[in-house]
């Protein structure tokens, strides 16, 4: 999951004052090696950090595996720690606890989308681009990535509830926001209009909705979980119509929503250059 913690460097500038060229000369050498101390001391920071990152990365993955036993929690960090030589402890790591194990989990299933959507578009343009918002693009694309969650599906009520508490639900939602934004990205909408929006919104339900059906789906290869999915993506041109508004009000919940996603991926640390 590399790229997804948010770097930030300190500088801090403090003047001298000396009198005469002497001065001078000394006040520019101090500030010189001030300079490069600091750079120095930054560098390691940053060195620092990025190595942690990595470790957390590492012990994150390790401790996938852990949660059909037991569940999102420190826990299950710390097996997975203990398995590839760190020890249990190492949890603290992670001050949210399962919250941050589920995190992981979700903005890493986003990425291995975005991923695939790309490489599916690249491959076959002129198909996704037949349609301004090919209806079987985006069921396949949320299909694929509720298929993600199978291997946790008897977990996944535990992580729907500990990413609903308020101090989890806005990474909750960022992650949501990001996961449809790329969905209708790769399927060719590049619309400039209020449809832009009621799209995102609308298909943010839509997954949300087969989400909650799919944890209770006993059927066969959740067979009922994409008929369900199905008949809602063929609902969406009906709710476009209704939520395609003109005026004062369309403009305002154009510009609130639009604003939800620049947080959502700001919230992320995503760039939306890198697409």
């Amino acid at each position: 999951m590399a790229g997804s913690v948010l770097e930030a460097v300190r500088n801090v500038h403090k003047p001298l004052i000396f009198q005469g060229l002497r001065g001078l000369w000394i006040n520019r050498r101090h500030s010189n090696d001030r300079t490069t101390a600091e750079s120095s001391a930054s560098s390691e920071e940053e060195s620092t950090s990025e190595k942690e990152d990595k470790i957390k990365e590492k012990i994150l993955r390790a401790s996938l595996p852990f949660v059909h036993e037991h569940g999102w929690t420190k826990h299950a960090i710390s097996e997975g720690a203990e398995t590839i030589g760190y020890p249990g402890t190492a949890h603290g790591l992670f001050p949210r606890g399962g919250a941050e194990l589920i995190q992981y989990f979700y903005v890493t299933c986003n990425q291995e989308l975005a991923m695939a959507l790309k490489k599916e578009t690249e491959a076959t343009p002129a198909d996704i681009s037949k349609s301004k918002l090919p209806a079987a693009f985006i069921r396949g694309a949320v299909e694929k990535r509720l298929r993600m969650i199978i291997p946790y599906i008897n977990k996944w009520p535990q992580a729907l509830g500990i990413m609903s508490l308020p101090a989890n639900a806005p990474s909750a939602l960022a992650n949501l926001l990001t996961l449809v934004d790329d969905i209708c990205y790769y399927a060719g909408d590049r619309s400039v209009d209020f449809s832009w929006y009621t799209r995102r919104v609308t298909l943010a339900g839509i997954y949300k909705v087969t989400e909650l059906y799919m944890i209770q789906d006993k059927s066969a290869d959740f067979d009922e979980t994409w008929n369900f999915l199905g008949r809602r993506i063929e609902d969406v041109s009906h709710l476009h119509s209704y939520l395609h508004q003109s005026g004062e009000a369309s403009q305002v919940a154009k510009e609130a929503v639009a604003a939800a996603f620049i947080t959502a991926r700001n919230i992320l640390g995503l760039n939306l250059g890198n697409r």
